[in-house]
């Protein structure tokens, strides 16, 4: 009996023994695919062992499998992905002809619930809707304008003072941080119409500042679980769940805080903003007060999900796109320039190009936009940083009906896809052998001039319908501030600091970017 019991054991092990060296064997065998599709679990562990190094390791799968991969998660727990950075599938993706099939869906609404119905988060009539008033806003000339005076204003009076101090303190400052603060007051100043201070002597500390980063990394760590795990942990309010709910819980008090000082100014007014000029007539300098026009416009506001969350939504949405993506973008760029300094000396001649009009000694220079709008070999420089270095690096779609995409692909109702600009910068198969080396020259012409070569592959301001309204502006405020920071200071990235991508949903660096500043002695010649 017993020995008839160890013969039985032994089958079991031997059993299990075999199918753990099939797997084993079969592991080896697909390594340079980078996946491995085990029974049960899917692909999860390959995930969950690189999670920390999220962006490069899905760059590293698509480069190994043709810049597409199906990923297959769980059993049952329909985390069924395909992830791709093929320009073929991103174009017919983003296209307007199949712009009402690729949705963001209702799978990126839960996953961003924090954003609620705000424009980041909508589709279908709320989109519509939202989309035309940020059209009408964007276009204004009036709002235009003070989106630009009001950026000019915070390099002069708030980043140029406190870069002054760092100098002549000779203390290490995190540029990463002085351009978040920096960011945010300038997106609170047109959003809220209230300058908050972040960006003053001292950095004090800015809780909504901190919640926004907490939810960042969150939500991107919800991308790779399981959604019924996430689900659980939000329903016991335990771990990540517990980190979102109180950022969260910041976020509405500073946003109830801000709309409610805009509704007490309104009441004090004795004529109410004109949202309807195009000449950007009226008193309404802020967004806030804007969309307050719109509160009690109910066949409009009928399409919203949650019209009585609409200002608390449409505040949010309108402040992470303005702070996180335009600093995390600038701050790329001047890692960038720290490892390429003839790049830098080629933007400083052709900064000092442009004559002085005040040579004041002792004044830093600020530029008009009128000055920074012919920097050609600078907006180069931009379009190559945000081609390595996409501040949105990975983008969630939802698909309706069943699709093939050009790389041959089938796609079905229930498929969440994933489409990686972080990944699509890299790839040997779209730019050619030099990738990955920060080349400035590749968007300039022979003649000199900008070049569209590259429209159908440089993807970070989106294309098709949901094409972002603010990319000019976008591009002249960061051209003011590199041209206001690299014309009046030195900047010197420290050696030996670990400088990688954050896992969060904006690609900001892990441990900031911590620099010596010095003012340029050529800034007064």
């Amino acid at each position: 009996m017993g020995c008839s019991w160890l013969m039985g054991f032994l089958t079991y092990t031997d059993v299990f023994f075999a199918i753990v060296c099939f797997f084993l064997i079969r592991s080896l065998f697909q390594k340079q695919k980078l996946l491995v599709n085990w029974p049960i679990v899917g692909m999860l562990p390959s995930l969950l062992l690189n999670v920390n190094r999220l962006h490069d390791w899905y760059t590293e799968v698509l480069r190994a499998n043709g810049c597409t991969v199906i990923f297959h998660g769980p059993w049952f727990s329909g985390m069924k992905m395909l992830v791709t950075c093929d320009p073929r599938n991103l174009a017919h993706i983003l296209s307007r002809a199949h712009f009402s099939n690729y949705p963001k869906g209702h799978e990126f609404s839960e996953l961003f619930d924090i954003l609620g119905d705000g424009i980041l988060n909508a589709d279908n009539e709320s989109w519509n809707f939202q989309r035309k008033i940020a059209h009408k806003n964007t276009r204004n000339k009036g709002f235009r304008q003070i989106v630009l005076k009001s950026a000019r204003e915070k390099v002069e009076k708030g980043l140029i003072p406190v870069l002054q101090t760092a100098a002549r303190e000779a203390k290490p400052v995190d540029l990463q941080d002085v351009l978040q603060r920096f960011t945010f007051d300038a997106t609170c100043i047109l959003v809220c119409g209230a300058d908050p201070g972040c960006l003053s002597t001292g950095l004090p500390i800015v809780p909504f500042a901190q919640a926004v980063d907490d939810a960042n990394e969150v939500i991107l760590l919800r991308h790779t679980v399981p959604r019924i795990w996430w689900k659980l942990l939000k329903l016991l309010n335990m771990g990540m769940e517990k980190k979102l709910a109180n950022a969260w819980e910041i976020i509405d008090r500073f946003i109830e805080k801000q709309i409610s000082a805009r509704r007490d100014e309104l009441q004090r007014r004795t004529t109410p903003p004109n949202i309807n000029s195009d000449e950007g007539e009226g008193e309404a300098t802020d967004l806030i007060s804007i969309y307050m026009q719109y509160e009690n416009r109910e066949e409009e506001m009928a399409s919203l999900k949650s019209p009585d969350t609409f200002l608390r939504d449409t505040t949010l949405n309108m402040l992470v796109a303005g702070r996180d993506t335009t600093s995390a973008a600038l701050t790329w760029f001047f890692w960038l320039l720290s490892q390429n300094p003839s790049v830098e000396a080629r933007i400083l001649k052709e900064l000092n190009s442009i004559p002085n009009p005040n040579p004041t000694k002792n004044k830093p220079r600020v530029f008009s936009n009128e000055e920074v709008s012919g920097l050609i070999y600078l907006q180069a420089a931009f379009c190559e940083s945000l081609r390595l270095f996409s501040p949105v690096p990975l983008v969630h779609k939802g698909v309706v009906k069943p699709d093939i995409l050009p790389s041959g692909h089938r796609v079905e109702p229930g498929m969440k896809i994933l489409y990686s600009l972080y990944g699509l910068g890299r790839m040997e198969v779209v730019w050619g052998k030099d990738c990955l080396e920060f080349r400035p020259e590749r968007w300039i012409s022979e003649k000199g001039v900008l070049t569209f070569d590259h429209a159908d592959k440089f993807l970070v301001f989106n294309a098709g319908p949901r094409t972002c309204l603010g990319r000019d502006i976008s591009f002249t405020q960061m051209k003011a501030v590199v041209a206001a920071l690299l014309y009046n200071f030195e900047v010197q990235v420290i050696k030996d600091q670990v400088v990688c991508p954050k896992i969060a949903v904006i690609l900001q660096t892990k441990n900031g970017l911590m620099v010596k500043v010095r003012e340029r002695a050529v800034a007064a010649a």
